[in-house]
């Protein structure tokens, strides 16, 4: 196994699309993963993602577009023929044979002579701490373990790109975070490129070097977790990628390197941006949860009145949900502090946010 890859592009796709009779589940899509970097491709359940993780490992031919691999055109390559890893949410263990069997099989099928078999099962074992795992069966094991039976078998033959589908998916949620961090550590010391595939935001945000926001088989927005969260590209990313309030208003005017927005109701909010619209354009602007400060706390602009509608506890944060002016609803999320009550049901509050804690998006 192969240690930091040298500097490049391991996965490319140029404009592929794929459709399964009139629909269209792939659309024009084109991304670069380079050599050691984990892209996570993120979307809801029909967005494409699963179909273009299938079009890469060579399960499904693209209609148009070409795929490459390390250099070379895949496209029309057989998937044994493409040296790629892959974990699955379902592990896809063989039943029948031990772990040690399991992690062999694919140099097996590759022909590795038997002594360089034991060595590279060896270290795949050791590297996800399985030593002394290797006569045990499937059955035998915790799902975790499993797991990492899987990612061993994965990348034990060198591969030069690891797909992982969902795999944390069958997981409670503490062993869950757990594999993922130990995930994340391994191909880092191993410096594999790697493509993953979920519908988890809370997951693609830890993982990723860089996100691909997908809907409706296109690319909706590519770049790195703190960007696709703090400046996404539309009203699809913004919704989709964490929780958030989208105010709708008209850019209004321009003032101090500000744009001032005036909100449905007449109110007037003031955003900074990259981008200055025109004045009277429409415009959305998103504010996450945990931007909005109370008044109390001293925001000392952009203050909005609001009454709680509902009070939820989260461990280690309080959301709520208030009603403000012109009938919308905003999401308020506040660190939970010692010695402090919380807000209740029918409260009367005031909250802000300064104008760098906005961004103004569109579609």
């Amino acid at each position: 196994m192969s240690r930091g890859r040298s500097a490049g592009t391991d996965l490319a796709l140029r404009n592929v699309t794929k459709r399964y009779g009139a629909v269209s589940a792939l659309t024009d899509v084109s991304l670069a993963v380079e050599a050691g970097e984990l892209l996570t491709i993120l979307g809801p359940s029909g967005s494409g993602k699963t179909t273009l993780l299938k079009v890469v490992a060579g399960f499904e031919l693209p209609e148009a577009g070409i795929v490459m691999l390390g250099g070379s055109d895949v496209t029309e390559r057989p998937p044994a023929a493409r040296n790629i890893g892959m974990v699955f949410q379902n592990y896809a263990l063989f039943p029948h044979m031990t772990v040690r069997e399991n992690v062999a099989f694919p140099l097996e099928m590759r022909r590795v002579p038997r002594r360089l078999i034991e060595e590279k099962v060896a270290r795949a074992l050791a590297l996800v701490e399985l030593t002394g795992y290797e006569a045990r069966l499937p059955t035998q094991l915790s799902g975790g373990q499993q797991q990492r039976v899987a990612l061993a078998r994965a990348i034990v033959f060198d591969p030069i790109l690891l797909l992982l589908d969902e795999p944390f998916g069958a997981l409670d949620r503490k062993l869950r975070e757990q594999m993922q961090l130990e995930v994340r550590r391994l191909q880092r010391q191993l410096g594999l490129t790697t493509l993953f595939i979920t519908h988890d935001q809370e997951e693609a945000l830890v993982l990723s070097d860089r996100i691909a926001v997908m809907s409706h088989g296109r690319i909706e927005q590519i770049g790195a977790p703190d960007e696709i969260y703090e400046r996404p590209a539309n009203g699809f990313v913004a919704d989709f990628v964490g929780e958030s309030n989208v105010i709708a208003g008209r850019a209004a005017a321009r003032k101090d390197g500000l744009v001032e927005i005036e909100l449905e109701d007449g109110a007037r909010i003031c955003v900074a941006g990259d981008r200055i619209p025109d004045a009277g354009a429409e415009v959305r602007v998103l504010v996450r949860p945990e931007r909005l400060e109370l008044a109390s706390d001293g925001a000392a602009i952009n203050r909005v009145a609001g009454t709680v509608v509902e009070t939820v506890y989260l461990g280690t944060s309080y959301k709520y949900r208030l009603r403000v002016p012109g009938g919308r609803e905003w999401l308020v999320r506040r660190p939970v502090r010692a010695g402090e009550a919380p807000l209740a049901p029918g409260d009367s509050v005031a909250v802000g946010f300064a104008p760098g804690d906005a961004h103004l998006i569109a579609g």
